[in-house]
């Protein structure tokens, strides 16, 4: 879906108008946050949002990933494979699945970390395990009970923050923004900006949980094969005018935007239409790593969309240290808690 614009102004009269359906859809969800779930037997980190649509998910699932094996761990990610045909438990196979199968996010995912799919997360937890999981990594769920989580990391954009700070449909929250808090472990804060700044303090105003700075770092190379170029940038995700402001705040010509919506499923028109209009202005296409996956066919990339470039981003961490040393307490304390259950 797009997000509604209101979304993302001070409260209007929609907003005010939906509030009803708000209130009850969000004491739900946060009723059921309180529910007891799975002890999956192994620690399990959550990195989740307070709202819909993208802030930064998959990047710091991936850097999170990195950092996890370079402690000696064994991480596998757990989805519920959002946008994808299978119910799973399944894990991905990027040479075989595509995005209609599994979902964009963990078909992009798959290429460095191991990713279990499963609409059912109980059952998706258990495959991760055979798979010889010493931690798993959930993209997404920390609304979701079904499973006991050793830690919640929350990623949160800092120009966007949480909108008009009301609840679906009135706005982006999934759940009361006082219910999320409670159970928000660590915050992750992505980019200089600062909507986030009154969530950051409470967070921070809580011992044992940081709030830690983080950036999008653009690809050097890819910047590269750019740089005197004008471009036709498009983008089907959470926040579009967050790739395009990268690429302009990276030297990038960018003559043209698309926007789409989120996890859009381009049709061969759509990409027809977008090569046409490049060839037409003489400009280069160019698109996030997460929209070039929903373009490619049983593995590959079909020729016509070879020439098409990415910006591949990484999420840089202002200060690293402290994040390890909250990865490495949490390993520990879960491994102690669920050792002296047994």
């Amino acid at each position: 879906m797009r997000e509604p614009a209101f979304w993302h102004r001070p409260p209007s009269w929609i907003s005010y108008l939906l509030f009803p359906l708000g209130a009850v859809y969000g004491a739900l969800t946060a009723l059921r946050m309180q529910r007891s779930g799975l002890d999956p037997g192994i620690p399990v980190f959550c990195v989740g949002n307070y709202h819909m649509g993208g802030a930064g998910k998959t990047p710091t699932v991936l850097a999170l990933a990195k950092i996890l094996r370079e402690l000696g761990e064994r991480p596998v990610v757990l989805s519920r494979g959002y946008g994808g045909r299978l119910r799973g438990p399944v894990m991905v196979d990027p040479h075989r699945h595509a995005a209609a199968d599994v979902g964009d996010e963990p078909l992009m995912l798959s290429s460095t970390v191991p990713v279990a799919v499963s609409r059912d997360r109980v059952d998706g937890v258990a495959l991760a395990k055979s798979q010889g999981a010493s931690v798993i990594l959930m993209d997404d769920g920390f609304q979701n009970p079904a499973v006991q989580k050793d830690a919640a990391l929350i990623v949160i954009d800092s120009d966007r923050g949480v909108g008009n700070a009301c609840v679906f449909p009135a706005g982006p929250l999934r759940a009361p923004l006082s219910a999320q808090l409670d159970r928000t472990d660590a915050l992750i804060v992505v980019g200089e900006g600062t909507a986030a700044g009154a969530i950051a303090e409470r967070i921070a105003s809580r011992p044992g949980r940081p709030v830690l700075s983080a950036h999008l770092e653009p690809d050097q190379a890819a910047l590269a094969v750019l740089a005197n170029k004008p471009v036709l940038a498009f983008a089907g995700i959470g926040d579009p005018a967050r790739f395009f402001r990268t690429l302009r705040a990276n030297g990038i010509d960018v003559v043209r935007e698309r926007a789409f919506a989120d996890h859009h499923p381009f049709s061969e028109a759509d990409v027809d239409a977008l090569i046409a209009e490049a060839k037409r202005d003489q400009l280069t296409l160019v698109t996030t790593e997460k929209d070039l996956v929903r373009l490619r066919k049983k593995g590959e990339l079909p020729v016509s969309v070879r020439e098409i470039s990415t910006l591949p981003v990484t999420l840089e961490f202002e200060d690293e240290k402290t994040l390890r040393r909250f990865l490495d307490e949490r390993l520990f304390n879960a491994r102690q808690k669920k050792f002296g259950q047994k």
